[in-house]
């Protein structure tokens, strides 16, 4: 895992984004954002899980339901079944060091 910080990657509105085997941030001092990071290594986790381009297909795929299904980008995006899983675990800071395998499928 790598952290660079390149705010030109990072979609308005976002703090990171998470291409594997990088993470990307907006500032520099988010390098140092215990939760943020977590976040993002989670996310880090589930690509791997899915052999990264299936997770981007599955990701790409489930935000377009959750978009028919809320109307909103900002609720879809919110309730990927991968963003829900890093979004309830992202203060616990020990979580990947048990989270079993596929542990996303929880969140769907």
């Amino acid at each position: 895992m790598f952290v660079l910080v390149f705010k030109y990657l990072v979609p308005k509105g976002y703090r990171g984004i998470t291409l594997f085997p990088f993470i990307f941030l907006l500032r520099k001092e988010d390098k140092r954002n215990a939760i943020l990071l977590n976040h993002e290594k989670i996310h880090i986790r589930q690509q791997l899980e899915l052999l990264v381009l299936p997770f981007f297909i599955w990701y790409g795929f489930e935000f377009l339901i959750r978009l028919f299904q809320y109307k909103n980008r900002k609720e879809a995006y919110r309730n990927i079944s991968f963003e829900r899983e890093a979004y309830t675990k992202e203060k616990d800071l020990d979580y990947l060091k048990q989270r079993s395998f596929w542990n996303f499928l929880k969140f769907v």
